[in-house]
């Protein structure tokens, strides 16, 4: 494959929401030559983030946003209950949309999308960024290739600490907000969609056990913005916690493979650490995100092989999805930049490859997030 390149900055960007991961997609799109020219959002803020970013325009609801600000791509990046709604209005205003994840609430807000994306003419994308790692898009060449053989099992984790203590606090905590699963839903779908993408097939069926540290906390009074330490001055109130720290998942394919992920939103140490293990009929290959840059292989009867990105060890197909030559790390913040190049390539031009996650690929993960609360609750295997 050619290496990918258009004049991305004929489009205009519009991005909602401007807390940890809005200011991530503005800074990706400027990197790609895409101009932000509007910032929205519900809570206050948006006016001191344009200013810092030099967006001319802000706006403090969505609809006026899109009625006035003459963008051409929304990027949905506000809190989870809001998703539904504004990634509805942009379909219907005949704007290109990417939303972060989870796509909605629920299988029926995200069914209800994918129905509308369907009748658009638009492009309409989900932000599983964790695809575009060159490491992720190599595991899918190799088992596209079979030259793991057939794929047996996947073993993985996705661990961070951000949430350890009592007194950490973040919206995504609030049911209100962010949903009724937290950890599964927030990093644990990241993982499941990696996997997904790298094997080529969805998640059959689910056993699940989730288990909630933190019953009680402590919540600051006034808002935070994810990833803040606590500080002694702030004062707390208590609140229940209705979400789950931890999950353990046990995994069906529909290719016949089993699996089994570990989610932790209070792993001391681990700040945010994405693991991906294959093990195939012939040899076996495992990546983890604190050291992007390498893949590890394992062979039954000869040596274990290790490949760094960016020498023959990688594909060439993956040569538009990586600037930087090997010993130059590439690592969370270029993976929205090479999804974006993708996403905004096939607006452009209708160019595949299409890697990037779909409003069904959405739609797939909230059911299979609902297979997973089900189980937990029946104690049983459920069927997605």
């Amino acid at each position: 494959m050619r290496e990918i390149k258009s004049n991305l900055h004929q489009l205009k960007a519009g991005v909602i929401g401007t807390g940890f991961i809005g200011p991530v997609h503005m800074e990706a799109l400027r990197r790609l030559g895409v101009q932000v020219v509007a910032l929205c959002d519900v809570a206050k803020g948006a006016e001191a983030v344009a200013k810092r970013f030099g967006v001319p325009q802000f706006f403090a609801d969505h609809v006026t946003m899109l009625a006035q600000s003459g963008v051409d791509v929304v990027h949905i990046a506000s809190p989870n209950r809001f998703h539904h709604r504004m990634a509805l209005d942009v379909l219907r205003a005949g704007k290109h949309c990417i939303c972060e994840k989870p796509l909605a609430m629920n299988s029926r807000e995200t069914a209800e999308i994918v129905k509308t994306a369907a009748k658009s003419k638009t492009v309409f994308a989900v932000n599983y960024n964790i695809r575009f790692y060159p490491a992720v898009l190599q595991l899918r060449a190799l088992a596209e290739k079979g030259v793991l053989g057939e794929l047996i099992h996947v073993n993985g984790s996705y661990f961070q600490d951000w949430l350890c203590k009592q007194t950490d606090y973040n919206w995504r905590l609030l049911p209100a907000e962010g949903g009724k699963l937290r950890a599964v839903a927030d990093i644990g779908t990241h993982w499941m969609d990696a996997v997904c993408f790298i094997m080529g097939c969805p998640i059959k069926s689910v056993l699940a056990d989730l288990f909630t540290y933190h019953t009680q906390r402590l919540r600051p009074l006034g808002e935070v913005q994810t990833y803040t330490k606590a500080a002694s001055h702030l004062k707390y109130a208590p609140y229940p916690v209705q979400t789950e720290d931890y999950a353990s998942i046990l995994l069906q394919f529909a290719n016949g493979a089993r699996g089994n992920l570990a989610v932790s939103q209070v792993a001391a140490g681990r700040k945010n650490c994405l693991r991906i293990e294959l093990y195939g009929s012939k040899k076996s290959a495992w990546w983890d995100s604190e050291n992007p840059n390498s893949i590890h292989f394992g062979n039954r009867d000869g040596w274990n092989e290790t490949a760094l990105r960016n020498t023959p060890g990688f594909s060439a197909d993956l040569a538009g999805f990586t600037d930087y030559p090997n010993g130059h790390n590439e690592g969370f913040p270029d993976t929205f930049k090479m999804n974006f190049r993708c996403i905004y390539n096939a607006i452009l031009e209708d160019r595949n490859p299409r890697w990037f996650a779909n409003a069904q690929d959405g739609h797939q993960e909230v059911k299979v997030c609902e297979a997973i609360q089900k189980s937990h609750q029946a104690k049983a295997w459920v069927k997605v």
